[in-house]
């Protein structure tokens, strides 16, 4: 799509819904399209059902975590739509807190299904809430795990350990006991002569 018809399409779907979109940018040729998270179902059946646009896919679903901004995920759920019949993409974002206690998102399941996997993977990473999801619960990581390891907050080394115990035969989960002292590397090479 080029940049004038990407800026045309933008400024299309913000005359039909100016209440639900508030505003768009086009990056490389794509439209990207600014909502609050309420309206994220509603733009999103818009775009998949006008003639258009049909945008009857959505490839991804993806956040960004900055913790110094007030939201703290920036464009954090970024819908990839896919329309094959004009050959285009398409991005939503919405922008939400992701702190305890923020209202999180609406869930997309009832309007694409591919939705319902890519929700809970989000979920699981970044810990951002869907309201409505059938079965949000955690995909890639454990039962057990606690935290969401793709947040910038998260610790590099996590905070339990899985091993297997061959005394025990079997996978046991300790707490992890970083118990390495402060070194100093002095980064020179040891074939060149100082």
């Amino acid at each position: 799509m080029s940049f004038t018809a990407a800026q045309r399409f933008i400024g299309n779907v913000r005359s039909m819904l100016p209440r639900l979109v508030n505003s768009g940018v086009v990056v490389n040729g794509e439209p990207i399209l600014y909502c609050e998270p309420r309206a994220v179902p509603a733009v999103l059946t818009f775009l998949r059902d006008h003639s258009g646009t049909r945008c009857k896919q959505l490839s991804d679903l993806t956040a960004v975590d900055i913790p110094t901004r007030e939201k703290r995920f920036e464009a954090p759920v970024m819908y990839q739509l896919l329309s094959v019949d004009h050959n285009s993409r398409c991005r939503v974002k919405t922008l939400c807190g992701g702190h305890e206690g923020d209202e999180g998102v609406p869930s997309s399941v009832g309007v694409f299904n591919s939705a319902n996997w890519l929700e809970r993977e989000v979920w699981d990473m970044y810990g951002i809430f869907f309201h409505g999801h059938p079965d949000l619960r955690r995909i890639l990581t454990d039962y057990g795990f606690q935290g969401h390891p793709m947040r910038k907050d998260f610790p590099l080394s996590g905070f339990v350990e899985c091993r297997y115990d061959a005394t025990k035969k079997r996978v046991v989960t300790e707490p992890l006991e970083l118990t390495q002292e402060f070194r100093q590397f002095d980064l020179l090479s040891p074939w060149q002569k100082p």
